[in-house]
């Protein structure tokens, strides 16, 4: 939630929005960004359900890729939420887990069968904000530019206009 909005929040201020990026080794792929339908308590739920959704579409991902032939070992996850990480990779039922739904407790038994592994990754790092977040000239060029893109300015778009015309 908007810190400005905190005062006097309505309902549209509470759901949260999340974002996830996909990639093949060190290609990004696709992306994902979503507001999400509840209001949840905690971020941490929030992000649980976040987090178990972003993984049912990279197994379906896997699936289509293994179809062409494409092997892989390990899904490698990333996220800023250390709660959300701790949640999936203890096997134990916490207090804080136990209203999220058992159709999003799937991603537990991926981590324990060691098809997925969570890392953290702190927040400086998190390419999603992108897809998420109102951000400065400067960090939407540096998530640019980690991201592997192009800002098409038109600046830009002129200069590779101009070496087109050549």
């Amino acid at each position: 939630m908007c810190a400005r909005y905190q005062a006097r929040p309505t309902e549209k201020h509470l759901h949260a929005q999340s974002g996830s990026l996909q990639f093949l080794r060190d290609k990004f792929i696709s992306w994902s960004s979503k507001r999400q339908k509840s209001v949840a308590i905690s971020s941490m739920k929030v992000e649980y359900i976040a987090l178990s959704g972003y993984y049912a579409q990279i197994l379906w991902m896997r699936s289509q890729l293994t179809d062409y032939g494409l092997g892989f070992n390990k899904i490698l996850m990333y996220g800023d939420n250390k709660s959300v990480i701790t949640l999936c990779c203890n096997n134990v039922q916490h207090y804080s887990s136990k209203h999220i739904d058992i159709r999003y407790q799937f991603i537990k038994e991926h981590v324990e069968n060691g098809v997925i592994e969570l890392y953290f990754v702190n927040i400086e790092y998190q390419l999603a904000d992108i897809f998420t977040k109102a951000l400065g000239k400067d960090r939407i060029e540096f998530l640019i530019n980690k991201l592997g893109m192009r800002s098409f300015t038109p600046e830009t778009l002129k200069q590779l206009t101009d070496k087109v015309d050549e």
